[in-house]
Formats: structure tokens, sequence, C-alpha cells
């Protein structure tokens, strides 16, 4: 699998129209935050780069937005994602040496609970932005 493959999760396609432009414009923002500040900072920074660039290009989100994690109808603890895009997509910022199947996996997790299908795994850590789009 190469960087900014587009992996079905539930059954290991390709899927390559769920919110494809959308994911685009994501994506698009993630290479302009890392051109603009570069790569090495802390998720956080990145996070926020990324609302500033939703803000200038009038992409909806919500910012930690939280999600109650329920188990046979009581919380049992609460998710909240980084980002929310256009109502539809989890947006997940890291700094790590690259990408893993831990991290396809907590996405899923985060889809389950969030109830959206299409997530988006964006790493800064390098100066070529490494990213992954998750589809549930």
């Amino acid at each position: 699998m190469s960087t900014g493959d587009v992996v079905d999760l539930a059954d290991g396609s390709l899927n390559r129209y769920l919110l494809k432009e959308e994911s685009h414009q994501i994506i698009g923002c993630s290479f302009e935050v890392l051109n603009g500040i570069g790569h090495g900072f802390y998720e956080k920074i990145y996070e926020n780069a990324l609302v500033v660039e939703f803000q200038a290009l009038g992409i909806p989100y919500e910012q930690q937005k939280r999600f109650d994690i329920l188990y046979r109808d009581v919380s049992v603890g609460f998710y909240i994602p980084d980002l929310i895009a256009f109502g539809q997509i989890v947006v997940d910022t890291k700094t790590i040496e690259r990408i893993t199947d831990d991290e396809r996996g907590k996405m899923l997790n985060y889809l389950k609970i969030t109830g959206l299908r299409v997530g988006l795994i964006l790493n800064f850590k390098h100066s070529r932005l490494q990213f992954e789009r998750v589809v549930r």
C-alpha cells in the first residue's frame, strides 16, 4: 500500500468514490499547512492550522467534538476526534514515523463511534505528507 491509497477496511477493496471531492479538499488543505509551517511540530499545531485553512476556504468543521462510547446504553468512556469536516469525515492529525495498522484500526473504531463512513489519517512527521483515507 502506498501513501495516499484509499482503503475500504470493511472489505479490503479500494473505494475511490465516497466523499471524494471533500476528501481531496481536506488533503489539499493538509498540503498547504505542511508547506506553510513545515514538519515536525506537535499534532495539535497541525489540527489548529487545518482549522485556519478550513475557515479560509469555508469548509464546515467541528473541532474536538465529544462522542460517548456506550455499552448496554451506559457511557463507559468517550472519544474526541481532532476534527470532523463537512459533517461527514473524521480527520485525525498525526506526527508519527508512519501510518500503521494500529492507526487504521483506531480510525475504524472512530468511524463506528461517530456513525460516519470516511476518515482521513494525516501524518505531518516528515517533509512529505503521508495520508490515508479509510472507508467503513
